[in-house]
Protein backbone atom coordinates (compact mmCIF):
# COMPACT_ATOMS: atom_id res chain seq x y z
CA UNK A 1 0.00 0.00 0.00
CA UNK A 2 1.18 3.17 -1.03
CA UNK A 3 1.02 6.34 1.64
CA UNK A 4 0.45 9.56 0.34
CA UNK A 5 -0.61 12.18 2.30
CA UNK A 6 -2.83 13.86 -0.32
CA UNK A 7 -5.32 10.86 -0.69
CA UNK A 8 -3.81 8.85 2.84
CA UNK A 9 -6.19 9.65 5.88
CA UNK A 10 -5.02 8.65 9.72
CA UNK A 11 -8.04 7.20 11.25
CA UNK A 12 -8.67 6.44 15.08
CA UNK A 13 -11.94 4.59 16.50
CA UNK A 14 -12.50 5.29 20.16
CA UNK A 15 -9.82 7.24 21.69
CA UNK A 16 -11.39 7.66 24.94
CA UNK A 17 -11.01 7.29 28.31
CA UNK A 18 -12.81 4.00 29.31
CA UNK A 19 -11.31 1.73 26.63
CA UNK A 20 -7.82 3.89 26.46
CA UNK A 21 -7.31 4.84 30.84
CA UNK A 22 -6.84 3.02 34.12
CA UNK A 23 -9.89 5.03 35.16
CA UNK A 24 -11.53 3.61 32.26
CA UNK A 25 -15.02 1.61 32.61
CA UNK A 26 -13.26 -1.55 30.36
CA UNK A 27 -9.41 -1.34 31.41
CA UNK A 28 -9.46 -4.52 33.45
CA UNK A 29 -10.99 -6.28 30.52
CA UNK A 30 -8.69 -4.40 28.13
CA UNK A 31 -5.86 -3.05 30.41
CA UNK A 32 -3.45 -5.99 29.93
CA UNK A 33 -3.30 -5.72 25.95
CA UNK A 34 -3.00 -1.97 26.48
CA UNK A 35 -0.24 -2.07 28.03
CA UNK A 36 1.64 -4.70 26.30
CA UNK A 37 1.17 -3.37 22.29
CA UNK A 38 1.84 0.33 24.22
CA UNK A 39 -1.35 1.25 22.47
CA UNK A 40 -1.35 4.49 23.46
CA UNK A 41 2.05 5.56 22.95
CA UNK A 42 1.83 4.20 19.29
CA UNK A 43 -1.25 6.27 18.87
CA UNK A 44 0.42 9.26 19.74
CA UNK A 45 3.52 8.60 17.63
CA UNK A 46 1.01 8.35 14.78
CA UNK A 47 -1.12 11.01 15.63
CA UNK A 48 2.44 12.76 15.76
CA UNK A 49 3.72 11.99 12.48
CA UNK A 50 0.27 12.96 11.12
CA UNK A 51 0.42 16.51 12.27
CA UNK A 52 3.65 17.17 11.25
CA UNK A 53 3.73 15.54 7.88
CA UNK A 54 0.22 17.05 7.03
CA UNK A 55 -2.13 14.26 6.96
CA UNK A 56 -5.45 14.29 7.07
CA UNK A 57 -6.65 12.65 10.77
CA UNK A 58 -9.84 11.51 11.34
CA UNK A 59 -11.40 10.36 14.54
CA UNK A 60 -14.58 8.07 14.45
CA UNK A 61 -16.10 8.24 18.24
CA UNK A 62 -18.73 6.04 20.26
CA UNK A 63 -21.23 7.56 22.42
CA UNK A 64 -24.31 6.49 24.05
CA UNK A 65 -27.25 8.78 24.97
CA UNK A 66 -29.55 8.38 27.87
CA UNK A 67 -32.48 7.49 24.98
CA UNK A 68 -30.22 4.30 23.88
CA UNK A 69 -31.25 2.65 26.84
CA UNK A 70 -34.36 1.96 25.07
CA UNK A 71 -32.56 -0.36 22.65
CA UNK A 72 -34.33 -3.74 23.27
CA UNK A 73 -31.78 -6.39 21.28
CA UNK A 74 -28.47 -5.93 22.32
CA UNK A 75 -25.54 -8.33 21.86
CA UNK A 76 -22.93 -9.07 24.81
CA UNK A 77 -20.64 -6.35 24.47
CA UNK A 78 -23.38 -4.18 23.71
CA UNK A 79 -25.28 -5.61 26.88
CA UNK A 80 -22.10 -4.78 28.83
CA UNK A 81 -21.35 -1.32 27.34
CA UNK A 82 -24.98 -0.37 28.41
CA UNK A 83 -24.08 -1.97 32.20
CA UNK A 84 -21.06 -0.30 32.65
CA UNK A 85 -22.19 3.17 31.32
CA UNK A 86 -19.24 2.97 28.55
CA UNK A 87 -19.09 6.19 26.28
CA UNK A 88 -21.87 7.39 28.27
CA UNK A 89 -22.86 11.20 27.59
CA UNK A 90 -26.05 13.36 29.01
CA UNK A 91 -27.28 13.61 25.41
CA UNK A 92 -26.73 15.16 21.81
CA UNK A 93 -26.98 18.73 21.91
CA UNK A 94 -25.10 19.01 25.40
CA UNK A 95 -21.67 18.46 27.05
CA UNK A 96 -22.88 18.44 30.48
CA UNK A 97 -20.77 16.29 32.41
CA UNK A 98 -18.60 15.31 29.40
CA UNK A 99 -14.55 17.10 30.03
CA UNK A 100 -12.52 13.98 31.82
CA UNK A 101 -15.84 11.35 31.53
CA UNK A 102 -15.18 8.11 29.81
CA UNK A 103 -16.57 9.70 26.40
CA UNK A 104 -13.96 11.77 26.52
CA UNK A 105 -10.51 11.58 24.72
CA UNK A 106 -7.41 10.79 26.65
CA UNK A 107 -5.82 13.94 27.71
CA UNK A 108 -2.90 13.02 25.89
CA UNK A 109 -4.95 13.12 23.15
CA UNK A 110 -6.52 16.21 23.30
CA UNK A 111 -3.76 18.43 21.83
CA UNK A 112 -4.33 16.25 18.39
CA UNK A 113 -7.86 15.62 18.32
CA UNK A 114 -8.78 19.72 19.47
CA UNK A 115 -6.43 21.57 17.02
CA UNK A 116 -9.01 22.73 14.81
CA UNK A 117 -7.73 20.43 12.00
CA UNK A 118 -9.02 16.95 13.23
CA UNK A 119 -11.94 16.01 11.44
CA UNK A 120 -14.74 14.40 14.31
CA UNK A 121 -17.32 12.30 12.48
CA UNK A 122 -20.69 11.71 13.85
CA UNK A 123 -20.53 8.59 16.35
CA UNK A 124 -21.19 5.28 15.70
CA UNK A 125 -24.00 3.48 17.46
CA UNK A 126 -22.87 -0.16 17.52
CA UNK A 127 -19.27 -1.27 15.97
CA UNK A 128 -18.87 -0.07 12.47
CA UNK A 129 -19.25 3.10 10.43
CA UNK A 130 -22.54 2.04 8.66
CA UNK A 131 -24.61 4.82 11.47
CA UNK A 132 -22.09 7.72 10.66
CA UNK A 133 -20.79 10.23 8.47
CA UNK A 134 -17.29 8.60 8.17
CA UNK A 135 -17.24 7.23 4.49
CA UNK A 136 -18.56 10.69 3.27
CA UNK A 137 -16.03 12.78 5.34
CA UNK A 138 -13.16 10.69 3.48
CA UNK A 139 -14.50 10.46 0.29
CA UNK A 140 -15.36 14.41 0.57
CA UNK A 141 -11.81 14.69 0.92
CA UNK A 142 -10.28 12.79 -2.01
CA UNK A 143 -9.23 10.22 0.75
CA UNK A 144 -8.82 6.57 -0.75
CA UNK A 145 -6.25 5.11 1.87
CA UNK A 146 -6.41 4.54 5.94
CA UNK A 147 -3.98 4.24 8.49
CA UNK A 148 -6.12 2.65 10.60
CA UNK A 149 -5.83 1.87 14.53
CA UNK A 150 -7.73 2.59 17.66
CA UNK A 151 -9.99 0.71 20.36
CA UNK A 152 -11.70 -2.13 20.54
CA UNK A 153 -9.14 -4.65 17.75
CA UNK A 154 -12.06 -6.96 17.61
CA UNK A 155 -15.13 -4.58 17.97
CA UNK A 156 -14.59 -1.87 16.63
CA UNK A 157 -11.42 -1.45 14.98
CA UNK A 158 -12.17 -4.64 12.53
CA UNK A 159 -15.73 -3.69 11.87
CA UNK A 160 -14.67 -0.33 10.51
CA UNK A 161 -11.84 -2.13 8.45
CA UNK A 162 -14.81 -4.76 7.06
CA UNK A 163 -16.90 -1.80 6.09
CA UNK A 164 -14.13 0.51 4.35
CA UNK A 165 -13.05 -2.49 2.54
CA UNK A 166 -16.44 -3.07 1.05
CA UNK A 167 -16.77 0.68 0.20
CA UNK A 168 -13.56 0.44 -2.00
CA UNK A 169 -10.64 1.64 0.28
CA UNK A 170 -7.50 0.80 1.24
CA UNK A 171 -7.06 -0.09 4.56
CA UNK A 172 -3.68 -0.55 6.83
CA UNK A 173 -3.80 -1.73 10.00
CA UNK A 174 -1.19 -0.70 12.87
CA UNK A 175 -1.25 -3.98 14.80
CA UNK A 176 0.62 -2.25 17.97
CA UNK A 177 -1.94 0.97 18.04
CA UNK A 178 -5.05 -1.07 18.60
CA UNK A 179 -5.89 -3.63 21.70
CA UNK A 180 -8.50 -5.59 22.20
CA UNK A 181 -10.40 -7.14 25.15
CA UNK A 182 -9.74 -10.88 27.20
CA UNK A 183 -12.39 -12.67 28.60
CA UNK A 184 -12.45 -16.05 30.46
CA UNK A 185 -14.99 -17.65 28.53
CA UNK A 186 -15.30 -15.70 24.99
CA UNK A 187 -11.29 -15.33 24.67
CA UNK A 188 -8.89 -13.15 23.26
CA UNK A 189 -10.15 -10.46 21.36
CA UNK A 190 -6.67 -9.23 20.09
CA UNK A 191 -4.95 -12.23 18.64
CA UNK A 192 -8.66 -13.07 17.11
CA UNK A 193 -8.38 -9.62 15.17
CA UNK A 194 -5.09 -10.36 14.13
CA UNK A 195 -5.93 -13.14 12.48
CA UNK A 196 -8.40 -11.63 10.48
CA UNK A 197 -6.70 -8.62 9.83
CA UNK A 198 -4.09 -10.63 7.99
CA UNK A 199 -6.72 -12.07 5.54
CA UNK A 200 -8.27 -9.06 5.38
CA UNK A 201 -6.34 -5.42 5.06
CA UNK A 202 -3.87 -4.32 2.63
CA UNK A 203 -1.40 -4.32 4.61
CA UNK A 204 -0.11 -4.91 8.51
CA UNK A 205 2.15 -2.68 9.70
CA UNK A 206 4.04 -1.86 12.92
CA UNK A 207 3.79 1.69 14.39
CA UNK A 208 7.59 1.80 13.19
CA UNK A 209 7.08 1.15 9.26
CA UNK A 210 3.92 3.38 9.56
CA UNK A 211 5.61 6.31 10.92
CA UNK A 212 8.44 5.50 8.72
CA UNK A 213 6.19 5.36 5.62
CA UNK A 214 4.27 8.56 6.60
CA UNK A 215 7.92 10.52 7.12
CA UNK A 216 9.30 8.52 3.80
CA UNK A 217 6.71 9.89 1.93
CA UNK A 218 6.57 13.76 2.70
CA UNK A 219 10.40 14.23 1.92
Amino acid sequence: MDVQKTDTAVLFIDPQNDVLSEKGANWGAVGASVTENRTVENMERIFEAAKRSGYEVFISPHYFYPTDDGWKMNGPLEADEFRTHTFARKGPLTLTGFANSGADWLDRFKRYIEDGKTIVVSPHKVFGPQTNDLVLQLRKRGMSKIILGGMLANMCVESHLRELLEQGFEVAIVKDATAGPRHPVWGDGYQAAIINYRFLAHAVLSTDETVARMYQATR
